[in-house]
């Protein structure tokens, strides 16, 4: 799908859909856990609703997920951590959580269960999970480094050792299945990225009962025997979806977001302090931010353990006077799309002297004449997001296609956004 945005100034209020990392985890848990789970303010998007549906088919008791959409609430009745899947083949949609997390649920059965999924999913690598699993006596079977991912277990609980450089999203899959062992557990990580995607998981499982211990991130202390209780929680807003709206606040006038959690564990929440470092006018109440277009200035930013942000980062960048740096490229290649490689080459149509790469940085000259053109997503939700942004900046606007990628991760995007706009 084609869409245009024209230049134009933003002000208004909106929701932004449920944090897609912490509803999945949410889910995940609550699909292993004893008794009813209610879950409270879900706005799903297509990730969540793909994690959704693969639980549903890790459930031979029919569906235990019930949507009430009216009230955006979600009940799971849990398996207690017993999977006997009501299919062989368990389609993680295009969630990469889902996958990754659901490689060590699935391994708790002693049925072979094959992980398969869509859009970029398949062309993911996934030798890391026999690595690891190998370790737990589960078998793994691909082609190429690549979906389909046939596992068959029983899991058997032991000691390991686990890359975290490989993916976080597999060691919460990890964490939140060894409790179910009868003996305390360690698993030694090294090298770990995206930490704080990591608290978020340790986070969820204590809101169940269950219990987690680290050392520095380093050594992870897991006590047996655990269960996980069913229990009633709000699910807080996403940071990663707020960000791109939140720029469009301080690049071409004001948005306030209402459902956003102050205190969230979420890595993407960095986004306020480089906002502010750029020069944005930021207000903060209870559960809702204000940002506000400011004299933007140029900034420097690692964004190694919220690679998310560079999108919406590089949007912000080009209309802040002087040279920003980002840093955390190598956290880009595996995503939606090649990120960084998108990045440069549609945001080079806007001004092919924006926007460089420097090994492990982006480089980016604000300030410049933004041209107006016909942009691609990349099928890849968070570049279509940063173009539209840019776009309310460009003489003439931009043309995106691929528009609709933002499915994966914020339904309503350009529909909220549309309804922001004010034509300049």
């Amino acid at each position: 799908m084609d869409l245009s945005i024209r230049k134009g100034s933003v002000y208004g209020t909106l929701t932004v859909p449920s944090s897609k990392s912490i509803l999945q985890r949410y889910m995940i848990a609550a699909f292993l856990a004893d008794g009813e789970t209610v879950l409270r303010h879900v706005r799903h998007c297509k990730d969540t609703l793909d994690c959704h549906a693969a639980l549903n088919a890790l459930t031979g008791s029919g569906q235990p997920f019930k949507d009430i959409f009216n009230v955006r609430e979600l009940r799971i009745n849990g398996s207690g951590g017993e999977v006997y899947p009501s299919a062989l083949t368990i389609n993680c949609g295009e969630s990469g959580f889902a996958l990754r997390a659901l490689a060590s649920v699935s391994a708790l059965s002693g049925n072979k269960i094959i992980l398969t999924g869509e859009g970029s999913l398949p062309r993911r690598p996934v030798d890391f999970f026999a690595g690891v699993l190998s370790q737990l006596n589960v078998n793994c079977n691909y082609r190429n480094n690549s979906l389909p991912l046939e596992i068959k277990g029983p899991l058997q609980f032991r000691n390991i050792e686990v890359d975290g450089s490989l993916s976080s999203q597999f060691l919460s899959g990890l964490l939140m299945v060894f409790p179910f062992a009868k003996e305390d557990h360690v698993i030694e990580v090294s090298n770990l990225k995206s930490k704080n995607y990591v608290d978020l998981t340790i986070q969820v499982m204590n809101d169940f009962g269950i219990s987690v211990n680290h050392e520095s991130h380093r050594r992870f202390f897991i006590p047996g025997n655990q269960r996980y209780s069913a229990c009633a929680t709000d699910v807080e807003g996403d940071w990663s979806s707020a960000s791109a709206m939140l720029v469009a606040g301080a690049t071409s006038g004001s948005v306030t977001i209402s459902n956003l959690n102050m205190d969230s564990l979420q890595p993407d929440k960095a986004i306020l302090g480089v906002l502010k470092m750029a020069g944005a006018g930021i207000t903060i109440n209870s559960n809702s931010v204000t940002v506000e277009k400011g004299k933007l200035k140029s900034f420097s930013f690692d964004a190694t353990d919220c690679p998310d942000l560079f999108p919406a980062l590089v949007a912000l960048a080009i209309c802040c006077d002087g040279r920003s740096e980002i840093t955390g490229v190598e956290r880009l290649i595996h995503k939606e799309s090649n990120r960084v490689l998108a990045l440069q080459q549609e945001f080079s149509k806007l001004n092919r002297h924006m926007i460089s790469i420097d090994g492990n940085k982006i480089i980016l000259e604000g300030g410049l004449t933004l041209q107006s053109a016909h942009v691609n997503s990349h099928n890849d939700h968070r570049i279509a997001m940063s173009l539209a942004v840019a776009g309310l900046n460009v003489e003439g606007g931009i043309q995106i296609s691929g528009a609709e990628s933002v499915d994966k991760s914020f339904p309503g995007f350009f529909t909220d956004l549309v309804n922001l706009i004010s034509i300049t």
